[in-house]
């Protein structure tokens, strides 16, 4: 019988550590995080926009490090908003929070949710590909903490990083297949609706969540794992952990809050864009917090001065940064599930209304005006080109394109696709580009570039 005391503690290979390491289990788990070769390769890979732009803007290390520092605010936050609740004895301490919140985009492939498109359409017929799916591959399996079992994180963590508990097989709409567009005059463009993937964990780690969600009761377990089914669309998840809920939420407030501070500092976005999308109605609640805590500051429209003060000069823009995330990180609740015997799963973090409502709206603002503009467009469309590309190519004849190394463990892979997908999985935004110059560009190369 499992000892429910300890078994959020265990790790899959049964490691423990020395008894003079002082370490929490959170401890341990954020140092194998930030000391793992997949999250210094996140230095290489573009939170917006493409490498060579600017050396101002935030790369996904960098947003890492922010998710990872507002997930452990929003930790302290509820602590103090619920001060005695039963729910903030199953809030992780910080350093876990900041180790679950780390993990999050290590599984995004070069060129971010343009090349997870690619991916998924390259491995349509071996089980696809998902970046969180990814990142719960990589934390268990690929990562080299220990022998079998990748960096080998604690049960309380893995339960955080899995944001999406339900496999591809069953998540996946079968009538929704990845390909190329019918009719364009020869050359092949990707069909990027319908390639992109269900939002889930792979097959592939079936093993991993089973051994997981072994401490939950079967109804538990069974909840958990729930979704719901739209025609035309893949499977949607119902539920995330306590956990999951606190990094989800972090993530989603560096996204709009911090990218939309890129987007102003780089001159991307203007007045009217903001206008249109972050709304007086959107931004009730932050108008009303203003109003109260910075009386006279924004004169007698208030929105009106947060406008102009948001597209101002870079001191005041950080100052109504730093208020507008005061706002949105004070506010944090918690909900409860009550359907669910196990508290990890019973709580959940989630933002009022009000904020949630302005969270959004700038969410939508940096889609609509940055990530869907023409100019981010055609990067990442050539971004997925060149992913499918260089994978064609090293499926085409593994042991003339593949690394040694990679080459050794494809040939002996129960999952030799898998091997493949890995590896460009794990390519940085450069080191594909520079593949793939290497593979088509008109250039001579050199026997000596580094693969």
């Amino acid at each position: 019988m499992l000892n429910r005391d300890t078994v959020w503690e265990t790790r899959r290979s049964q490691w423990v550590k020395k008894p003079k390491d002082a370490r929490t289990a959170g401890d341990i788990d954020y140092a194998r995080v930030i000391h793992s070769a997949s999250f210094r390769r996140l230095q290489g890979k573009t939170q917006i926009l493409n490498l060579g732009d600017s050396d101002f803007y935030r790369t996904r290390l960098t947003h890492s490090l922010e998710v990872a520092q507002i997930a452990g605010s929003l930790g302290a936050q509820l602590r103090q908003n619920y001060l005695g609740h039963d729910a903030i004895n199953f809030i992780p301490d910080r350093s876990m929070l900041q180790a679950i919140a780390s993990t999050h985009d290590l599984g995004h492939p070069p060129f971010g949710h343009g090349g997870e498109v690619a991916l998924n359409y390259c491995m349509r017929n071996a089980g696809g590909f998902e970046g969180n799916g990814q990142t719960l591959r990589i934390l268990s399996k690929l990562e080299k903490f220990s022998d079998r079992d990748g960096a080998d994180l604690c049960r309380e963590a893995l339960l955080g990083v899995l944001k999406y508990p339900v496999a591809f097989s069953a998540a996946v709409n079968p009538g929704i297949r990845p390909r190329m567009l019918p009719d364009t005059s020869g050359t092949p463009l990707l069909d990027r609706t319908a390639s992109k993937p269900p939002k889930c964990y792979m097959d592939s780690e079936a093993d991993v969540v089973e051994w997981l969600l072994e401490p939950l009761s079967g109804a538990d377990r069974e909840a958990f794992q729930a979704f719901d089914l739209k025609e035309g669309k893949h499977a949607k998840a119902r539920h995330k952990s306590f956990a999951c809920s606190i990094m989800d939420l972090a993530d989603d407030i560096s996204f709009g809050i911090h990218d939309m501070e890129d987007a102003l500092a780089l001159g991307l976005v203007d007045q009217e864009g903001f206008r249109r999308h972050v709304t007086s109605e959107r931004t009730e609640g932050l108008l009303d917090y203003l109003n109260s805590n910075y009386a006279g500051k924004y004169g007698n429209d208030v929105y009106g001065g947060l406008v102009e003060l948001i597209f101002a000069n870079g001191a005041e823009r950080k100052h109504q940064i730093n208020r507008i995330l005061n706002f949105v990180i004070t506010s944090v609740e918690i909900d409860v599930l009550s359907e669910f015997e196990e508290p990890r799963l019973r709580y959940r973090a989630r933002l009022p209304e009000p904020v949630a409502r302005f969270v959004e709206a700038v969410k939508d603002f940096i889609r609509e005006e940055v990530i869907f503009s023409p100019g981010v467009q055609h990067l990442e469309f050539k971004g997925q080109m060149m992913v499918i590309s260089v994978f064609e190519v090293m499926k085409s004849d593994p042991k003339s394109f593949l690394p040694p190394d990679i080459y050794a463990k494809y040939r002996h892979s129960a999952d030799p696709m898998r091997d493949i997908c890995d590896y460009v999985a794990g390519m940085t935004d450069t080191y594909l580009l520079q593949t793939y110059e290497r593979l088509f560009a008109p250039r001579v190369g050199s026997v000596f570039d580094k693969l």
